[in-house]
């Protein structure tokens, strides 16, 4: 996988993920503010009849917001692994090392955003080492 296809990937699985908490967050402010969930004392209380609206509209909210990010943390995952294999082909395995042991220690945001940013591509640079010296010569 190409550094441009990690990088588009990262990011639009971070869009989703944005996005998957914005419609949560705003299914959640409308069944507070319907009346349908209610906070007391001992515990949350659900009330059906004060829901203002279809609930099943409710329901599709909270469905499309966790698969949203669902599909959000899928692809961050395949990210990672795209930005792994790519690092393989560098011959100094630093940028490699720090993605997996930060990925593993659940630094992984922070080092795939550094490495989209700032890191090498591994396949140019394999592709320029086979290539060999521009020019043709010898």
């Amino acid at each position: 996988m190409t550094k441009p296809a990690i990088a588009r990937l990262f990011f639009g699985s971070l869009v989703a993920i944005i996005a998957g908490v914005l419609v949560l967050c705003l299914a959640a402010v409308w069944a507070f503010g319907s009346g349908l969930v209610e906070l007391d004392g001992s515990g949350v209380r659900l009330h059906g009849e004060g829901l203002v609206g279809d609930p099943a509209v409710l329901v599709l909210a909270l469905v499309v917001g966790a698969v949203a990010m669902l599909g959000g943390a899928i692809g961050q995952f395949v990210a990672w692994i795209g930005a792994l294999v790519n690092t393989s082909h560098l011959d100094d395995k630093m940028w490699f090392v720090l993605l997996l042991v930060l990925g593993l220690l659940s630094f992984g945001f922070v080092a795939m955003l550094v490495y989209v940013l700032a890191g090498p591509d591994g396949l140019e640079v394999e592709r320029r080492r086979i290539a060999g010296p521009v020019g043709g010569a010898a």
